[in-house]
């Protein structure tokens, strides 16, 4: 039996207890000090390779004192391998996007309520979010590592690259340590299709290379009854699943053949996300997609279809609830035929409504995906403590709002959102429909504009802030996110 880091507890060391652990000889911890945490380990000089700080005797080994780096958070995936992202399979998973690096602690103590009934991914950032945030894949996986290694979390979690859309994105991703690959091909999704006439299809199909044309996919005339639910391959419908959808999904192929290549014997899982389109998908566009993917050769662990109704940024589900659950559950039952894989809701994040409905339909086979909630709960810690700042940032949000929100599909309006100078209760805009949705998205604006002389002006005062109350930062994002993961987790 491991008798645990005994000699570092009798250190005068200001420890953090949950991330006191040992292996094999060696001890490790987070320590808090003066100029922020700092990584201790206690080992044998032979095994401190890869770490770099400070190194002093104590209790007969040496006590290494290190910064919370890159080449320390790459030794300590190599020394303790439960910090090494894994794959999850078909477990009900939620992935928690973090925008600056120190959201983790909270997202652990949320995932650890749920009793081991939710398996998270704590690092997740789309490549666009990192353009907006000046982050690097390996940033986004440095800062989740330490955030496990602070909490002790050794129950394992994945890493998705998310809304990946080129080759160099899928080699920057992966190079990082990334496990979890999240393709979106949008932008080959031809909304043409919604419109046009049988002889339009016709014309648009056409034009498809000859690998992707309607006949090579053999379901012309073929019908389904998938769980009672009857789907009927005829001309038009084929070719407005084919002139929406042939291009995107001969892009995953693509895409995932580059993944197959270049990881080796590496494990990874994909996700395929159709999520961000214009219209919903059907029922006969998801078997569509599946049997394609197949056909191309493409093993996926999830799908996310674009669900009838509205998922936008920050706030809950908008439709009707009724519709949403019976749309899921034709979704769900091709889920199941065509796989077993889980169904994925993206923008989840804040969707309280449909949870319940989204569990009960795929019985545990779906993925919640999160990213700009946490953030807004950082706002949220900064508006109860320091009401000048975030005063400031909301602000500088409503000015920046009709720019920022071009990418995004939200529906918030500045005129009916509370006006700047004249709010009193701050914490309550977080709640308020309009302000919520102009803080969600202006967040790169925020995180990165300079000031005359090139300093940040916000980024540096919102960190600060959030380090010195540290705890009270986790506490939010724990309550938070107890709200998303209850349902998954069967505790309702």
């Amino acid at each position: 039996m491991n008798p645990g880091p005994e000699k570092l507890r009798r250190s005068n060391l200001d420890l953090i207890p949950r991330s006191l652990v040992s292996q094999g000889a060696s001890e490790y911890a987070l320590t808090r000090t003066a100029s922020g945490l700092r990584l201790v380990v206690l080992a044998d000089p032979a095994d401190l390779a890869g770490f770099t700080g400070d190194h002093a005797e104590f209790a007969g080994k040496t006590l290494l004192t290190g910064r919370c780096n890159a080449r320390n958070a790459a030794a300590l995936r190599k020394h303790l391998g439960w910090l090494q992202p894994v794959c999850l399979g078909l477990h009900t998973s939620a992935g928690m996007g973090d925008r600056m690096g120190n959201a983790t602690p909270g997202h652990v103590r949320a995932v650890r309520n749920t009793g081991g009934k939710v398996a998270p991914i704590f690092a997740q950032q789309s490549m666009r979010e990192m353009a907006r945030t000046g982050r690097t894949p390996r940033q986004v996986l440095d800062d989740a590592t330490w955030g496990v290694f602070q909490e002790g979390w050794q129950a394992g979690a994945g890493a998705d690259a998310d809304h990946l859309k080129t080759t160099a994105d899928i080699d920057a991703c992966l190079k990082a340590g990334f496990t979890f690959f999240t393709i979106d091909p949008g932008a080959h999704v031809d909304d043409r299709a919604e419109t046009a006439s049988l002889s339009e299809l016709r014309q648009l199909a056409e034009a498809l290379p000859n690998d992707l044309q309607p006949r090579a996919s053999g379901l012309l005339g073929k019908g389904f009854d998938i769980e009672g639910l009857w789907l009927t391959f005829n001309e038009n419908t084929l070719l407005k699943a084919a002139v929406k959808y042939a291009r995107a999904v001969n892009h995953v192929a693509g895409l995932y053949r580059h993944l197959v290549k270049t990881t080796g014997t590496r494990p990874f899982e994909l996700e395929v996300s159709v999520d961000e389109t214009a219209q919903p998908t059907s029922h006969a566009e998801h078997v569509y997609i599946a049997c394609e993917l197949k056909r191309l050769g493409v093993r996926w662990i999830s799908l996310a279809p674009r669900y009838v109704g509205r998922f936008e940024k920050g706030v809950d589900y908008i439709g009707n609830i009724a519709a949403f659950e019976s749309d899921l559950a034709g979704h769900a039952a091709i889920a199941r035929q065509f796989g077993p894989y889980k169904l994925s809701l993206h923008s989840g994040s804040d969707k309280f409504s449909i949870y319940p409905a989204a569990m009960r339909q795929t019985g545990g086979l779906v993925h919640l995906k999160t990213a700009g909630t946490s953030y807004l709960e950082a706002l949220r810690t900064i508006a109860a403590l320091d009401p000048g700042l975030f005063g400031e940032i909301y602000t500088f949000a409503c000015q920046n709002y009709p720019a920022d929100k071009a990418s995004y599909h939200v529906s918030a309006r500045l005129d009916r959102a509370p006006r700047p100078g004249v709010v009193t209760d701050l914490p309550a805009l977080l709640d308020q429909f309009d302000a919520r949705q102009i803080l969600h998205v202006t967040f790169g604006s925020v995180l990165t504009c300079k000031q005359a002389s090139g300093r940040k002006r916000f980024a540096g005062r919102i960190m600060a802030a959030l380090t010195a109350n540290t705890e009270a930062y986790a506490l939010n994002l724990e309550k938070h996110f107890g709200r998303h993961l209850k349902p998954f987790s069967g505790m309702e």
